[in-house]
């Protein structure tokens, strides 16, 4: 399966903060949108970073309480893992796995489109499986094999 095909299935887009908000307003956000990932942009076609739950539990560990208030500029990841839209699922896997990273920020001709997450990938393999599981009991059984 396409990277593309599961943009489809969740739907595109990305939620994206300016440079200059704080930690504080950006878990707010995350909160409040169900989320872990957002996309630091200067402006809307002009991504600089990115921001997830971990940069932010890995900015509480380093600055204490302060980074609470810190802007996200501050924090923020400047080396954000990418995909296309035409890479196989497999590729954003490895990609996750090598950059030891849950979200990849995923691309079409150097447009954000939207983010592939672990859960997006965690789901879209156990309804591969189930379908998988399914069909062999269906075989099995001598369902829809006529």
């Amino acid at each position: 399966m396409l990277v593309g095909e599961i943009m489809k299935n969740k739907g595109v887009g990305v939620i994206a903060v300016a440079p200059d908000q704080t930690v504080v307003e950006v878990l707010r956000l995350f909160r409040e949108n169900n989320i872990g990932f957002v996309v630091v942009s200067q402006s809307n076609d002009e991504y600089v970073g990115s921001l997830s739950e971990r940069d932010c539990c890995n900015a509480v560990a380093e600055y204490g309480a302060e980074a609470a208030t810190m802007r996200v500029a501050d924090v923020m990841n400047r080396n954000v893992a990418t995909c296309s839209t035409r890479d196989l699922l497999p590729v954003a896997m490895g990609i996750m796995t090598q950059r030891r990273t849950r979200h990849v920020l995923v691309m079409d001709d150097g447009d954000v489109v939207g983010v592939v997450s672990i859960g997006d990938v965690v789901k879209h393999r156990l309804e591969e499986a189930q379908r998988t599981e399914q069909d062999l009991q269906d075989y099995i059984c001598g369902n829809r094999y006529h």
